[in-house]
């Protein structure tokens, strides 16, 4: 029991959460890899790999979770090392499904975006917690994260538009959280807003033969996307092509078949029509398979892990912490929801994974080094509270110790009284 206890610290939780999502993660994989089955021609080495990056990936979290929490301020040295690698894509990147995010060494294959937004959390962290005033953060702060996060999105943008926009919408979420003057977001989501608008209208116009001639080769993806979303038109079923449609088409199917329970795990149909269902279609496999409750229960345990985080922020004793497991949390969530999102159908497709579900690499490794951040926080936030507990029971034994010194004192002291009343009577009596 101790031996547990020693190596499971921090939130016990956060720690349920975790393990509730790897559980899930390795049914629905090994449920959802029949294209990778069927690539291969082996059936269990999809899962096999999985199974052991998720062991890997429970190694990092306990390596990480027991650094102390102090320590995560000297991992701003990943944001300028991240914005190499990133630019390094660009020269040796490896093309996989039409974009240039991973580099390929031969025996490892990693996607530099994932640290890229790891170092770029730590560091917003680090500036909103040293520009801290009395009722508001310092308004150059604001300057500071902008270009802090401007540099890495505008690295990330053109190979993945989606990864930009969440780590975007997560660092604005994390000035709301740290107090940036209300000012300053408004004139920022006044212009992003400006932007996004021109953006998307550009997209759709341009011609994708302008595109490919200038050497932007996702803007192509991108304006297919758009047009597969906002297509309102109807179709001849006689005419329709499902598998023209892929991942959208065959996601509704799973999503709109699966009734209350599902048809249970490793029941799937639509699996083997989703090309990315083990990755970006995971949670359409979800419902389809444990229902709408399966489906409800996943997004609670996202939910929940928001919860917990916050409390855990609440009781940080520095500023510096809570900032950076609210970052982290509210990345993790919002990722969760885009993909929910995309694969009920609201948003376009985007290519998020849902973290600590879906089969991945570099993302997997990075999400749970994100566990390991918040359970040592949370380490810390219960040593603190263990410390105030203890320094709050030595008053509280201090105060006794002084009342019992107190009440004997004034028993002495009316003894003694007593035993000089009767000494003056027994004298009275004899004069």
């Amino acid at each position: 029991m101790d031996l547990l206890k020693n190596l499971f610290k921090g939130d016990k939780v956060i720690w349920i959460i975790f393990l509730l999502l790897c559980l899930v993660s390795i049914i629905e994989v090994f449920s959802a890899s029949s294209t990778l089955t069927y690539k291969s021609g082996d059936h269990w080495r999809p899962i096999t790999m999985h199974m052991i990056l998720m062991a890997v990936g429970a190694i990092v979290v306990l390596i990480v979770h027991n650094i102390p929490c102090r320590w995560f301020k000297t991992f701003i040295i990943l944001l300028p090392i991240s914005w190499l690698l990133l630019i390094a894509v660009f020269i040796i990147g490896a093309l996989t499904n039409g974009a240039k995010r991973w580099i390929d060494l031969g025996f490892i294959q990693f996607q530099p975006s994932e640290v890229a937004k790891m170092a770029t959390i730590i560091t917003v962290a680090f500036i909103l917690s040293k520009m801290q005033e009395e009722k508001q953060a310092n308004p150059k702060a604001f300057k500071y994260i902008l270009w802090v996060t401007g540099i890495t999105c505008i690295l990330i943008i053109t190979e993945n538009l989606s990864t930009a926009v969440l780590l975007c919408g997560s660092v604005f979420l994390m000035m709301y959280v740290g107090r940036v003057p209300l000012r300053q977001m408004a004139m920022l989501v006044g212009i992003c807003g400006g932007a996004l608008i021109f953006a998307l209208c550009t997209i759709k116009y341009v011609p994708s033969e302008t595109w490919d001639k200038i050497g932007l080769h996702r803007m192509v993806t991108w304006q297919s996307r758009l047009d597969n979303h906002f297509d309102t038109s109807t179709v001849p079923p006689e005419k329709f092509d499902i598998d023209g449609d892929g991942q959208i088409a065959h996601a509704n199917i799973a999503i709109a078949t699966s009734n209350i329970l599902g048809k249970g795990p490793g029941n799937s149909v639509q699996r083997d029509f989703l090309s990315q269902a083990f990755s970006d279609f995971i949670y359409a496999i979800i419902i389809e398979e444990l229902g709408l409750i399966g489906g409800g229960i996943v997004a609670f345990l996202y939910i929940w892990l928001l919860m917990r985080i916050g409390k855990i922020a609440r009781n940080c004793d520095k500023s510096y912490y809570s900032f950076l497991v609210m970052g982290i949390g509210l990345l993790l969530v919002t990722q969760a929801m885009f993909n929910m999102l995309v694969a009920v159908g609201i948003m376009p497709v985007t290519g998020q994974p849902l973290p600590l579900i879906s089969k991945g690499g570099t993302s997997t490794l990075v999400n749970c080094a994100y566990i390991g951040i918040i359970l040592s926080i949370s380490r810390h936030v219960n040593e603190l509270k263990k410390q105030q507990e203890q320094e709050e029971a030595e008053k509280q034994k201090q105060i006794q110790e002084a009342a019992v010194t107190l009440l004997q004192n004034a028993a002495n002291l009316a003894k003694e009284q007593t035993l000089n009343e009767s000494q003056n009577k027994e004298q009275n009596g004899e004069i």
